[in-house]
């Protein structure tokens, strides 16, 4: 057994015994039940996969892949797997939580409306809401690991005759839009063929709206889907857009009046007066009123008295229309047989709103797209709880993915669904005919039992001293349930005294009403008497997709990029 050291003071080291990586003793008694004389042959192991695991359609060219994964290793026998072998699959890629071989394999033939979308805010800042820059790379960062909505701010520069990207109103330097189109057209399908959405804030006068609409047109060429019609009666598919970029942004006043290729037209529009005195009205109608962060940042038209223009050639661009109706909330809700469209609401206004009007969000969510945004105190990027928008059938619940955190990361985790594409089918309850209905108690549909066994890597993930300068860490797992209000639970295990290779040994138990959008979290922190714990890895799944039997668990840092070697052994019952 080796041993390490820490240096405590200049007159002396505390000495560690390092444990060797055991099997826990589930692990040895399941492989004595599927072994014959202390070997699993190929036909041993194809039993296991199916029987204990749960891969009920595994064959055995599944089982063989497995062996060849293990050729390599010094402990690996031709007769089959010893102990060590059959633990050291168990630990490795192949037996993660989520299947590798599953792919997209949602139905992607319905209307854009049936989908959650993988939906990032203001996506090309680079930190803070409020003074970090603008760039293109966190654009190019969030394609590559399945955004599939981008959100850009558009504005005149200071000379007022180009076009560049920013937050207006704060400290943020600017890039330019066509550096953010470039970066869309050259990432946006690496990592998914379905389609991305771009939507525009824009805060442009109609000279630079008409260089926009060149500006999208020649970058995009092809890849720009441009509806048959002016305004769309249903959204068309994922599957019918593969590899297609769509433009959404609220179209200019004249153009929704006429919807007509006429010369250019001069009007006057008050957005901002037209914003409070709905407030207004919906005060004296008892409606709730509305802070001003909640007014939505992407769907005002231009300053009070400001004189406009409308360019057809832009209105043209967009395929998504966004827009909320004048008054109070019931004519923000109002449904269009022949029209769709996407409505933006803060995330005040839809906790406001759910209060009195939950069905009624729902049922306009089952044709119409719903996108939530942060509110503008956020200035450090943080995020909000994404289940409030996804169990009101909100498509679009765009977050700050420079930021991170519990929210953040699970976000990430719902988006491991359907292979990553960054579509998620909605649940069927959330499109049914007889709307759902978020505050009626439900029953138990399924009970989740997780077993977290043990875990490793961290002695080559991090420095020796990374967790405490004079032992090593003392590790413990936080393990529970983002969801819904009457599934949400967090429990956690016993701390483990100076160890690299911790040992839990423990289950816990959920019960939960909704696992259609239940996500698993895991998070392993390293104990402080402070009680500021230090961060040791996290992780979260979608229970949807979830494998059972015993898995490898591969931990995130605070970003979501996995760690090369962290992971946990657990095991996943459902009943």
């Amino acid at each position: 057994m080796s041993k390490q050291s820490f240096r405590v003071c200049f007159c002396f080291r505390r000495i560690f015994k390092l444990r060797v990586l055991e099997p826990p003793e589930d692990v040895k008694t399941l492989f004595d039940q599927y072994s014959q004389n202390g070997t699993m042959s190929l036909d041993n192991l194809h039993g296991f996969l199916v029987e204990f695991q749960g891969e009920h359609k595994a064959t055995k060219d599944d089982a063989q892949a497995i062996f060849n994964s293990l050729r390599h290793l010094n402990i690996f026998s031709r007769r089959g797997l010893q102990l060590e072998a059959f633990f050291r699959y168990l630990l490795g890629e192949l037996n993660g939580p989520l299947s590798p071989s599953r792919g997209v394999h949602h139905d992607m033939a319905a209307p854009l409306a049936h989908y959650f979308l993988y939906t990032g805010h203001n996506s090309y800042l680079t930190g803070n809401q409020l003074s970090s820059d603008s760039s293109a790379e966190p654009i190019i960062k969030a394609l590559r690991k399945g955004v599939r909505v981008i959100e850009l701010d558009l504005w005149p520069n200071s000379t007022k005759d180009e076009v560049e990207v920013r937050h207006g109103g704060t400290l943020t330097n600017p890039v330019d839009l066509l550096k953010c189109l470039h970066a869309i057209k050259e990432n946006a399908f690496q990592k998914s063929e379905y389609p991305v959405v771009i939507t525009f804030e824009d805060h442009l006068p109609a000279n630079l709206q008409a260089k926009v609409a060149e500006m999208v047109t020649k970058t995009f060429g092809d890849m720009l889907y441009r509806p048959e019609t002016d305004q769309l009666g249903k959204f068309p598919s994922p599957d019918s857009l593969k590899k297609k970029v769509m433009i959404s942004t609220k179209p200019p006043k004249e153009y929704l009046e006429t919807q007509t290729s006429k010369p250019l037209q001069m009007s006057k529009t008050s957005s901002k007066k037209e914003q409070w005195d709905d407030e207004k009205t919906a005060s004296k109608n008892n409606l709730e009123t509305y802070d001003k962060d909640d007014i939505d940042e992407g769907e005002d038209l231009q300053d009070e008295d400001e004189e406009t223009m409308t360019v057809p050639e832009y209105g043209h661009l967009i395929s998504i229309h966004a827009g909320k109706p004048k008054g109070a909330l019931q004519n923000w809700l109002s449904m269009d047989e022949k029209k769709v469209r996407r409505l933006s609401l803060s995330e005040q206004e839809l906790e406001r709103a759910t209060r009195r009007y939950g069905t009624d969000i729902i049922r306009f969510t089952q044709r119409n797209l719903l996108r939530v945004y942060p509110k503008g105190t956020r200035i450090t990027s943080s995020n909000y709880n994404p289940f409030v928008g996804w169990m009101h059938g909100a498509q679009m619940v765009a977050f700050n993915m420079q930021g991170y955190g519990k929210h953040l990361w699970v976000m990430q985790g719902m988006f491991r669904a359907n292979g990553g594409c960054g579509y998620v089918k909605k649940p069927e309850f959330l499109l049914r005919d007889e709307v759902f209905d978020p505050i009626v108690q439900l029953t138990v549909k399924i009970i989740l039992k997780v077993t977290i066994y043990m875990g490793e890597g961290w002695d080559l993930d991090f420095r020796r001293t990374h967790f405490d300068m004079y032992s090593p860490p003392d590790f413990f797992v936080k393990v529970g349930i983002a969801g819904v209000p009457a599934d949400k639970a967090m429990y956690r295990t016993k701390a483990i005294e100076d160890d690299w290779l911790p040992v839990w040994n423990e289950k816990f138990e959920f019960k939960l009403t909704v696992p259609e959008l239940a996500v698993l979290r895991i998070t392993v922190r390293e104990y402080d008497t402070s009680g500021k714990h230090d961060f040791g890895g996290q992780t979260c799944l979608p229970i949807s997709e979830l494998r059972t039997g015993i898995r490898a668990v591969p931990l995130h840092d605070r970003r979501g990029v996995k760690y090369k070697n962290t992971k946990l052994l657990v095991q996943f019952e459902k009943n």
